[in-house]
């Protein structure tokens, strides 16, 4: 069944369409925008790490509030304290004279939000899509329009930047977390009734749940240091790029490289049938290592684009498979805790990442950092392959939702998890 056919996914989807599209517009605007009134790495990895830390430190208690409670209304209001943060920072850039200690406060009030929002998308999908094909196609979707708004998102950055102001950006990105915040008010969703106890025996469940599975927690490992990586291109990145490479275009395209690879990696992902999938994303990921080699050099600027793309293409792929695998093989009562402790171990080492990067490029150059964190992202996605769950997990293990052998969800982020723009968010012997 199309997910696209169900009324309550429908808008759903149509609000996180407008939602992610402002969020792609960001990132480009607020590097460019610090970077160009400061000059300063560190000054940039400060305002990202602002808004990364607080995620960190609250998403497992995110993840038991979007268990205990309705998964909607918690989305419904971080998007509305989301609104309120990037309003803020829009007003700050556009009035002329920016105050870094002001924005890093605003990112850090938005971070928190996410805390909150990040764990409630799993729930809102087995909400509105029931276990099957369908939702394998929901999450491909998903996956897509992040993509398209990430390759949307440079273009429109740019041209904000060069006509009305970095500002109106952040003014766009308000708008659309108000529109996200009215298509949740629309709708209902299925949810599972959880018992209520304490805070710490539903962290220790929720925990219980990620340990017993060493196909999950091995890979999240993995995609921990894949985030680790992408916060040291992050941090140092544009700074390469105006300084050594020709000037924000190239930035620019570089990041529209990565949204047209994200875009890629999902329309696969939405029509491949591998037999292990979350191996072969896995391996994937190790592509990550090339562009930040070729910053390393610094390479030229058309290797550097495709080799970004490429990199960008293997996450985009292992996402949706990723999410599905979880979203069927973790019980329903514990997915957004599970989740949360994915994006807390996916995403702990950007922190690092953001701080590190800058202090070893002031002591040692840009190549240090860039060639270490190349090093280290090889060799965590390809050791995965040693790890017998990984190896064993098949797609057909995942779809049937039957026990297999007990030995992975992916880069987010967003996300990579990106995330941030999350980029990857990805993952014992015993059984499931």
């Amino acid at each position: 069944m199309n997910p696209l056919g169900l009324p309550a996914f429908r808008l759903f989807f149509a609000g996180r369409c407008v939602s992610l599209l402002g969020d792609a517009v960001t990132p480009a605007a607020l590097a460019i925008a610090v970077a160009k009134a400061t000059g300063s790495a560190s000054a940039l990895a400060l305002v990202l790490g602002c808004a990364m830390v607080p995620r960190l430190l609250l998403l497992p208690i995110g993840g038991v509030i979007a268990d205990r409670f309705d998964a909607r209304l918690v989305a419904l209001a971080t998007d509305l304290v989301r609104c309120a943060a990037q309003l803020f920072v829009g007003l700050q850039l556009i009035g002329g004279d920016p105050a870094l200690a002001h924005i890093a406060a605003a990112e850090a009030v938005g971070g928190t939000a996410s805390a909150f929002a990040m764990p409630t998308q799993a729930p809102l999908v087995t909400g509105t899509v029931s276990a099957g094909p369908g939702r394998q196609q929901a999450n491909a979707l998903l996956g897509t329009a992040s993509s398209t708004a990430r390759l949307a998102g440079p273009a429109i950055a740019a041209l904000m930047f060069a006509t009305a102001g970095a500002g109106w950006a952040f003014v766009l990105d308000a708008v659309s977390f108000l529109v996200s915040a009215g298509t949740l008010a629309a709708i209902r969703i299925e949810r599972v009734p959880v018992e209520h106890r304490s805070l710490r025996a539903d962290l220790n469940e929720g925990w219980a749940e990620v340990r017993s599975r060493d196909w999950y927690w091995t890979s999240l490992l993995a995609h921990g240091v894949w985030n680790g990586a992408a916060a040291v291109l992050a941090t140092l990145g544009p700074i390469v790029a105006l300084h050594e490479l020709g000037g924000e275009g190239v930035w620019l395209a570089v990041l529209q490289a990565g949204a047209i690879g994200l875009l890629t990696g999902s329309l696969l992902a939405g029509r491949a049938r591998l037999r292990r999938p979350v191996l072969t994303g896995n391996l994937g990921l190790a592509s990550y290592a090339l562009p930040l080699i070729v910053l390393a050099i610094p390479g030229p600027v058309p290797l550097l684009v495709i080799s970004y793309g490429l990199a960008l293409a293997a996450l985009g792929f292992l996402n949706p498979v990723w999410e599905t695998v979880v979203q069927e093989r973790i019980p329903a009562h514990a997915l957004a805790r599970v989740t949360s402790y994915d994006w807390l171990v996916s995403m702990a080492a950007m922190p690092i990442g953001y701080v590190l990067a800058p202090l070893a490029a002031n002591a040692w150059g840009t190549a240090v950092p860039l060639t270490s964190a190349a090093a280290l992202v090889a060799a965590a996605c390809l050791a995965t392959a040693a790890i017998p769950g990984v190896r064993r997990l098949t797609a057909r293990d995942a779809s049937s939702g039957a026990p297999g052998p007990s030995l992975p969800p992916g880069p987010s982020g967003q996300k990579a998890t990106p995330e941030p723009s999350g980029l990857p968010d990805s993952s014992t012997t015993a059984g499931d």
